[in-house]
């Protein structure tokens, strides 16, 4: 089992918005990102929470419907894909 930093898994749910296509008004909800992530990132969705807030806070993110879905923030679209590139291959 890899361990993987907190940068590397910012990219991961970064990468997982961007490929099903959950800019701005297209949000999954928040548990659904959780179940899809927890294949790669271990201990039982607690990291990927902690990592979807930050997420929030440093603008990447935006949530919908009281924090229960979420998505990309259409205005850094440019900044998400070098952050993107930056970790994953």
């Amino acid at each position: 089992m890899d361990f993987l930093a907190d940068e590397e898994i910012k990219a991961i749910v970064l990468d997982k918005l961007r490929k099903r296509g959950c800019w701005g008004g297209r949000y999954p909800p928040f548990n659904s990102l959780i179940r899809w992530l927890s294949r790669e990132v271990k201990r039982n969705g607690g990291r990927i929470r902690k990592t979807v807030k930050h997420l929030v806070s440093e603008g990447f993110l935006i949530l919908h419907k009281g924090g229960k879905t979420v998505s990309l923030n259409p205005t850094r679209s440019r900044e998400i894909t070098d952050f993107i590139t930056g970790f994953l291959p």
